[in-house]
């Protein structure tokens, strides 16, 4: 019942997860059923491509939740994005190393190319797929519940917070660039093969993946929304509008703050373990700052402080990436910052905005105009 309230008036949420719902039959079915020969048939590669975009939806919606509604902008959630996808990329190089000869474990190759002699001890664990998913929560999580108690306790808002999840990202995207971290250096992780004992390569494979992708995103939105819709959405909108109100009331602000932080994070971390296996490659590039901004302009595309508005605005801007990389390269930053500045000027509410913007155009063009006073005739007080 609660669900179904929180659900109650969200037209927009509502056809978001019908589309999501009718997608996740019709594209396996197009893949696996119709003939590679037929117009219908959806190629491996469209289908890794659409759960790629999904990945970046739950990553945007992430971000929506405490940029929209709680207004922090973090520009650090590509940290969080890569930190899942790391330990998703971790359990993957495992089921590598578990292929030795005689049975004995065999390490990663980056290990070997680097003289390591045995699997350093933050390894251990991610040969078993429940560890690996256990981490892929946990580590983004307790990443962003540490910062986040000492930012907000500290009362750090605004663009200097903003800067220091920036430099946050980038921190970590220089830690994980040296070899002797252990993670791959700047190559990364890669050459992954199997995922629970199916071949990664299979098309069945890549159909459960996308399919998993979407599951996820619709059971990712449908929380976010229960969120959003209960007393601690409305102080945190609350927060968002009139922090210091709110905190002289008696609210915790630093409480709430932190509380829809970490699971924003959480949230974060989940699309990172789905991306990896399906993208096949992971690497200290995912940390870059530039990535934590472009997500941000996703969601500013799609329509801040709607959930469902920054799904569209993921899928629609990769979309774009994809046609314009592959037919003009060098301009793809130059249409994503044109994009970003139309938007901002011409659609402040995005593109999940634009109905209500219609509707509110067509209203007053149909109202009449009042008539002006007849300063002429009115008595001088």
């Amino acid at each position: 019942m609660g669900l179904l309230r929180s659900m109650k008036g969200d037209t927009g949420g509502l056809v978001l997860l019908a589309v999501l719902a009718l997608v996740a039959i019709l594209v396996p079915v197009l893949n696996l059923a119709v003939p590679a020969d037929n117009p219908w048939h959806v190629s491996t590669f469209t289908v890794t491509l659409l759960g790629k975009y999904l990945t970046y939806a739950l990553l945007a919606l992430a971000v929506d939740l405490v940029w929209g509604y709680l207004g922090i902008l973090s520009l650090g959630h590509g940290a969080f994005f890569a930190l899942g996808g790391y330990a998703m990329g971790m359990y993957l190089m495992r089921q590598i190393g578990e292929r030795g000869v005689y049975g004995h474990p065999v390490l990663p190759d980056f290990m070997v190319f680097l003289n390591y002699t045995e699997l350093p001890w933050f390894w251990h664990g991610f040969d078993q797929f429940w560890f690996a998913a256990l981490m892929v929560v946990l580590v983004p999580g307790l990443l962003a519940f540490v910062f986040g108690w000492l930012a907000f306790r500290s009362r750090v808002t605004g663009v200097y917070l903003s800067i220091i999840t920036q430099a946050l990202t980038y921190a970590l995207m220089l830690a994980f660039f040296r070899n002797e971290m252990g993670f791959g250096g700047n190559n990364g992780l890669t050459d992954f093969k199997d995922i629970l004992g199916f071949d990664l390569t299979a098309r069945t494979t890549r159909v459960a993946l996308f399919v998993i992708s979407a599951l996820m995103l619709a059971m990712a939105y449908l929380a976010c929304r229960a969120i959003v819709t209960s007393r601690l959405g409305r102080v945190a909108v609350a927060i968002r509008d009139a922090e210091p109100r709110v905190r002289f009331i008696g609210y915790r602000v630093d409480r709430v703050k932190l509380a829809l932080f970490t699971f924003s994070a959480m949230l974060a971390g989940i699309a990172g373990a789905l991306y990896v296996p399906q993208v096949g490659i992971i690497n200290p590039g995912e940390f870059a700052p530039l990535n934590s901004i472009e997500l941000v302009i996703w969601v500013a595309i799609g329509g801040r402080a709607t959930l469902y508005g920054a799904v569209i605005g993921a899928v629609l801007v990769n979309y774009g990436k994809t046609w314009f990389t592959g037919v003009f390269p060098e301009a793809w930053l130059f249409a994503l910052g044109g994009l970003f500045v139309l938007v901002t000027l011409l659609l402040p509410k995005g593109i999940a905005g634009l109905a209500g913007q219609m509707r509110n155009l067509r209203r007053r063009r149909g109202e009449p105009t009042a008539p002006l006073p007849d300063t002429a005739t009115e008595a001088t007080p």
